[in-house]
């Protein structure tokens, strides 16, 4: 009896990549206005206060995870009246305030790779991570390995 693997066989088939559709929120999360609902946030909007010229905003989802060779159509939608931006290696776009926002992009690399708004009052808060799967690891995966990635489940 062996305890080695089986060397991959023959007919393995190699990962296919997809087209994968990704819509991202920006969200405010503690902001300027909402000194009004949360009166207690007053000290740490003033000067000096901990959040003193900042505002905590994210991007929903904050990780998104895709292998390598596939397609990303991401639609960002931007509710807010605040503009921002997504940078990500490769990829750079201004998100508008009340906007909707569509661009494509090829995850070539596998890795991960940080993503943030460049806004420097959202900074360091607004930010988030792509992971990509390397396509060699999804090629000898049973089939509903694929279909979870795919699903995002």
């Amino acid at each position: 009896m062996s305890c080695t693997r089986p060397a991959p066989s023959a007919t393995a088939s190699a990962y296919t990549p997809h087209v994968r559709e990704v819509t991202v929120t920006t969200v405010p999360l503690l902001v300027k206005e909402a000194v009004h609902l949360y009166p207690f946030l007053a000290p740490d909007f003033a000067p000096g206060g901990v959040l003193a010229g900042k505002e905590v905003y994210a991007f929903v989802p904050s990780t998104i995870t895709v292998i390598e060779g596939d397609t990303i159509h991401f639609t960002f939608v931007n509710p807010e009246d605040d503009a921002h931006s997504f940078v990500l290696p490769d990829l750079a776009l201004a998100l508008p305030g009340q906007s909707i926002t569509h661009a494509t992009y090829v995850a070539r690399h596998a890795g991960i790779s940080p993503f943030l708004c460049s806004i420097a009052a959202h900074l360091p808060m607004m930010s988030g991570q792509l992971v990509v799967l390397p396509a060699a690891s999804m090629a000898s995966a049973p089939p509903h390995a694929e279909r979870e990635a795919r699903d995002g489940s």
